[in-house]
């Protein structure tokens, strides 16, 4: 691989001392992000597992619903030629070397073009995941997870796995058996089930229980058939409430859990739980996270954030550093990510075009998040959130609380018990103290 695609930028370094006054003479580097930096007793490189994502990366020209793409990609001729998406690669992996960013995802029509037929699709594929072993092999980085592209084609209108037609649904796994035989080739450490039109946009033409036990029998078989090819990455879902369906049906962490529960597959899958689609789903990061860990299910986190008031996917970068404080204290707490991590799913502002500012981009996510793991680490180490909340709810950790969560007493019993109960004085949550002492915590770094 050449490094070529990306002139005058150097490999970014960790540089804490201020920067330069000038907007035009500032190069990428790492202000707070050091990744050989120990806190919480393991790197930062470790703690954060940061990865790119090859479609915004790479493939987001920037345009929008009112104008035309922006991005400046000289690098890539536009054509579907597999000499340009190799290209494309070779590229796109000179970007994780000089941004120091271990991992990547990919979608596999992000990769190679699609045929006219499935087999000329998976020809495309093979050519460009033999070129993409090639540059893991000469870099070192490695492949955090892989998925399907079930949304854009117009085959997919109605939904892949969801579609009233059975011959998309064939369609459909044809695209994703090849995929996750592509995903273990590059030894991902992940696979990721994404349906963005697994829903429906009015219940007038939908059958909504046939929908969902399709989506259902189509994840069991995939499941099926990673474990029968061994392979040994997690399997996640992704959950999003709608957009660009109305409502669809893996649409927050609670409804997924309660999906692969009624289907028998809870424990087969885990979530990639993304900030922006929290937020559409009328939810906080915070409480995704908690709901997903709470269950066990917590596996990867796609690292953006949303625009407040904006009612869709704007995908930004994540700059603020109490929002990756909080990510961070759900890690942290949940003992750190295995298998997974912080995916950077986040596209340049349209008017943010030049090559320059996915560096810039990235960087910034980077140190957001570099802020975010200390000041967690330093939560965690001052205790005092802890200490309340354990003692919040000690009388459960008594004999009595302990009972009944064993399901050791009937109804009849707990009321008998109501009785020996003195008049109950309610206890103060303390809430506006405990977000002072985060405040403190997180924005006084001494401490």
């Amino acid at each position: 691989m050449t490094l070529e695609h990306f002139p005058g930028i150097a490999r970014l370094q960790f540089d804490p001392t201020p920067a330069v006054r000038s907007i035009a003479q500032c190069r990428p580097r790492f202000h707070h992000y050091n990744p050989s930096e120990i806190v919480a007793g393991r790197s930062m490189q470790d703690q954060l597992r940061f990865a790119a994502c090859y479609w915004h990366t790479m493939r987001n020209g920037l345009g929008d619903p009112f104008g035309a793409a922006t991005a400046q990609t000289p690098w890539d001729d536009g054509s579907a030629s597999i000499e340009n998406a190799k290209r494309r690669a070779d590229a796109f992996f000179e970007f994780l070397t000089k941004c120091q960013i271990g991992r990547w995802c990919f979608h596999d029509r992000d990769l190679a073009p699609e045929g006219q037929t499935i087999a000329q699709s998976e020809r495309n594929l093979d050519q460009l995941v033999a070129h993409v072993a090639q540059l893991q092999s000469a870099t070192g980085h490695r492949l955090l997870w892989g998925t399907a592209n079930l949304f854009s084609h117009p085959r997919y209108l109605h939904g892949a796995a969801t579609s009233p037609s059975v011959d998309v649904f064939l369609q459909a796994t044809a695209q994703v058996r090849k995929a996750l035989e592509v995903t273990q080739a590059l030894g991902g450490e992940g696979y990721v089930f994404w349906g963005g039109r697994e829903g429906y946009d009015t219940l007038l033409n939908t059958d909504l229980a046939r929908e969902r036990a399709q989506m259902a029998r189509f994840l069991h078989i995939a499941s099926d058939h990673a474990q029968s090819i061994g392979f040994t990455g997690v399997l996640l879902i992704e959950p999003k409430p709608h957009e660009p369906t109305t409502h669809q049906y893996d649409s927050d962490s609670e409804a997924t859990l309660n999906f692969l529960r009624e289907f028998g597959l809870f424990g087969r899958f885990k979530l990639n739980i993304e900030t922006n689609h929290a937020t559409l789903a009328g939810h906080s990061m915070q409480h995704e996270l908690a709901v997903a860990s709470a269950a066990g299910s917590l596996g990867s986190i796609d690292a953006n954030m949303g625009t407040s008031g904006l009612g869709w996917d704007t995908d930004r970068f994540p700059t603020d550093v109490m929002l990756t404080t909080e990510i961070m204290l759900a890690v942290l707490n949940m003992g750190g990510l295995k298998q997974g991590g912080l995916n950077f799913d986040a596209k340049r502002r349209r008017a943010s075009f030049e090559p320059v500012d996915l560096f810039h981009a990235h960087a910034a996510g980077m140190d957001a998040f570099a802020l975010g793991l200390k000041a967690a680490a330093r939560i965690r180490a001052d205790g005092r959130l802890h200490e309340f909340v354990r003692a919040r709810y000690e009388s459960w950790d008594a004999p009595l609380g302990q009972s009944i969560r064993a399901g050791q007493l009937t109804l009849a019993q707990c009321a008998h018990e109501a009785t020996k109960v003195a008049v109950v004085a309610p206890a103060s949550a303390r809430q506006e103290l405990l977000e002072s002492i985060v405040n403190d915590i997180v924005f006084t770094s001494d401490r």
